[in-house]
């Protein structure tokens, strides 16, 4: 069995965290079928961190990280941290690089800096900023570096990186050779599923296992890695049957070794 464990994004939910009622019934099914620890994103943040904290309890899950508005971690660090720390989660991060630093290295290179000193405040106060990429960080420029190269060469150490499996494939990188690359510098990675089309474009999101990722070797090389938390994402299962998407998910690893 592997060491680190798995639980569920509720981003792959969002279609049921839209209101407190149906997001609560959401986490209840989700600890049903096993799942035990969830990162929270997706759902609507009119929920005061006092609700999600009792949901949580209430539920039976625990929240190990989230994706939070880089805006408003630049404009209230301390809501944000004070927010956090009433769930009681100590791994804020943001879903995507925003939009003002795609174009260049040097734009990647500006957003380093600014998340940099945000990650400084978070360790001061017991918490580890993650960064969780898409596709496109594996662009190469002109330059002859890809962005998510130069953040890993301009991160601080306090900054750690969320790797996404899927997002990673479809740059055209190896997800193995990219969870070594980083070993020491995350603590928490994506499970996301990649399976071809008949369109021959791009990769199709699936549950786990209905796919062609070696799960079986993400998981080896992530216990060789040190990491802690796996959290299984889908963004399409909102189209089908997000519930039944992550039942599938769970199945499927429970029956190769995945820890929950």
């Amino acid at each position: 069995m592997t060491n680190i464990q798995i639980g569920a994004q509720m981003y792959s939910l969002r279609d049921r965290c839209q209101d407190e009622a149906t997001m609560l019934s959401a986490m209840k099914q989700l600890k049903a079928m096993g799942y035990n620890i969830c990162q929270l994103s997706g759902y609507n943040t009119a929920i005061p961190a006092e609700r999600l904290r009792d949901m949580l309890q209430e539920s039976g899950l625990q929240c190990v990280c989230t994706h939070t508005s880089f805006d408003l971690m630049q404009s209230d660090i301390d809501k944000v941290i004070r927010d956090h720390k009433t769930i009681g989660c100590a791994y804020p991060g943001i879903g995507g690089l925003p939009g003002p630093y795609h174009d260049s290295p040097e734009g990647y290179r500006e957003f380093a800096k600014k998340a940099n000193a945000l990650a400084k405040i978070f360790a001061d106060n017991g918490m580890h900023f993650i960064y969780h990429h898409h596709a496109f960080e594996f662009h190469r420029f002109a330059e002859g570096v890809t962005g998510l190269e130069v953040l890993y060469d301009e991160f601080c150490p306090e900054m750690q990186f969320e790797l996404d499996v899927y997002w990673v494939q479809m740059g055209g990188a190896s997800p193995y050779e990219w969870i070594e690359k980083v070993k020491g510098r995350m603590d928490i990675i994506h499970f996301k599923e990649m399976n071809g089309n008949l369109a021959n474009q791009g990769g199709l999101m699936t549950p786990i296992g209905q796919g062609n990722i070696n799960w079986t070797k993400i998981m080896k090389t992530c216990d060789d890695t040190g990491v802690t938390y796996a959290l299984i994402e889908q963004d399409n299962a909102v189209e089908t049957d997000s519930l039944e998407c992550m039942r599938q998910s769970i199945d499927y690893l429970k029956g190769i070794g995945g820890r929950f």
